[in-house]
């Protein structure tokens, strides 16, 4: 099978000329109006999963530093935050659990030795790319088997009341240990996708599970001097996440919480954040899971039709309220894992494990068009546009200057006019096409 190789470039932006808007130009036109603003930008980040570790444990450190200083550079993508699983989740090599001995209450034989070995050498080297601490998150996709009605890591099940607290103190301890070797927690999720049964690692919460269990968590933090974690709720997909935080939230639980964590697998469901946003605004939106099934690697078609609807999907979030974006395995090897139970996916960098070759997808080159232009500490402004078909999202930097993504997700050339206080600047997309202005 033939390999579609999509070598990296560094786009600089699209270059605007702009002139006086003399004329009054109505037609094909995105208007900017960068008085009007809302929330600030966050950042952009990846997951770093036991699958990514596998892999890379298998490159030569010139390749590790080549896929890092891309990813976490400022100079580059600028990511400044990554999610990790606490214990295995689906996309690693095998199951694993840091204490499953029910006797051992205290936890005194908490294991950390997997995330040492599969976690903390990506993590290392992330933050040297980046030349500072990292923000994590932190994210279970079950508790050891014995805390749970089904007794095993797969097919859900629920957690046993009786364990709440072990289980917040097991969560409790994984923070801990990161802090403990110089690493920044930032937030936790209480669940990876609550409502999933899956042949995989996965807990299932009811609403009224979950509203139990965050003032159990949110104790155990404050107990262990751990109150400045937050906390987020749900972390599955935007279908139902107005209906979950209207669920928990009232007047003791609301304090408790920082927001509200999405996926992207069911469809847009946009106006899910706008709900949100509308009824709890100081509530943070983010985008904790993204991404496509595995794509082969001779599909350019395929290639392309995922670039743009991830790409959809990011504009989207962010032009309704997100405030971080964070995609899913950072690095696969060439069939979209390793994963134990064979659900594999697509990745912005694969590596041929029999070629040892670290192949940058297409995807990669659309992540970069967000990343490396929408910083961090960026606001968003708003803007209105001629039609549906070309998406758009812009954000003031910190350094002043405006950044406008684009996004034409039709199959013919789109004319675009933006207007920005009486000047006007014209270019055309092509189909299909991602594109960054930096004004």
């Amino acid at each position: 099978m033939q390999s579609v190789l999509y070598p990296l470039s560094q786009p600089l932006g699209v270059p605007l000329e702009w002139k006086a808007d003399v004329d009054g130009i109505e037609n094909q036109v995105v208007t900017l109006y960068p008085s009007q603003t809302r929330e600030v930008w966050e950042g952009f980040g990846a997951a770093l999963t036991g699958a990514s570790g596998t892999v890379y444990a298998q490159m030569r450190p010139e390749q590790r530093r080549e896929m890092m200083e891309m990813y976490f550079s400022p100079a580059k993508m600028g990511y400044d935050r990554v999610r990790i699983h606490m214990d295995s989740c689906d996309f690693c090599a095998e199951m694993y659990e840091a204490d499953g001995d029910e006797a051992d209450a205290a936890l005194e034989r908490f294991d950390f030795s997997r995330t040492e070995e599969l976690i903390l050498p990506m993590l290392r080297d992330a933050q040297a790319a980046a030349g500072r601490p990292l923000k994590i998150m932190l994210s279970p996709w079950s508790p050891p088997a014995y805390m749970k009605t089904n007794g095993e890591r797969c097919h859900g099940g629920s957690l046993r009341p009786e364990y709440a607290g072990r289980w917040a103190e097991y969560i409790c301890r994984y923070i801990r240990e990161f802090q403990a070797r110089g690493f920044a927690v930032e937030r936790i999720s209480l669940q990876n996708e609550p409502k999933a049964v899956q042949t995989w690692d996965s807990c299932v919460y009811t609403d009224e599970q979950e509203k139990a269990f965050l003032p159990v968590m949110h104790a155990a933090l404050a107990r262990n001097g751990l109150d400045e974690i937050e906390i987020f709720l749900w972390d599955h997909n935007k279908e139902r996440a107005f209906e979950r935080a209207s669920a928990i939230l009232d007047e003791t639980t609301r304090p408790m919480v920082a927001g509200v964590a999405c996926h992207w697998y069911s469809g847009d469901h946009f106006e899910n954040l706008d709900m949100i946003r509308s009824a709890y605004p100081e509530l943070k939106l983010i985008l904790s899971e993204s991404c496509v099934g595995f794509l082969r690697p001779d599909d350019a078609q395929a290639h392309a039709a995922g670039a743009v609807q991830l790409s959809h999907e990011i504009l989207g979030d962010l032009a309704h309220g997100a405030t971080a974006f964070y995609d899913w395995n950072l690095l696969l090897d060439e069939r979209g894992g390793p994963n134990h139970v064979g659900n594999f996916c697509h990745a912005p960098y694969l590596f041929d494990t029999k070629a040892k070759e670290l192949r940058p997808q297409l995807l990669l080159q659309y992540y970069y068009q967000f990343a490396h232009f929408i910083q961090p500490g960026s606001v968003r402004v708003m803007l209105s546009r001629y039609t549906d078909r070309c998406e758009a999202v812009a954000f003031r930097r910190p350094d002043g200057r405006l950044a406008v993504v684009l996004l034409n997700r039709t199959e013919k050339e789109m004319p675009v006019h933006l207007r920005l206080q009486g000047s006007v600047a014209s270019l055309t997309l092509k189909p299909g096409e991602l594109a960054a202005c930096l004004i």
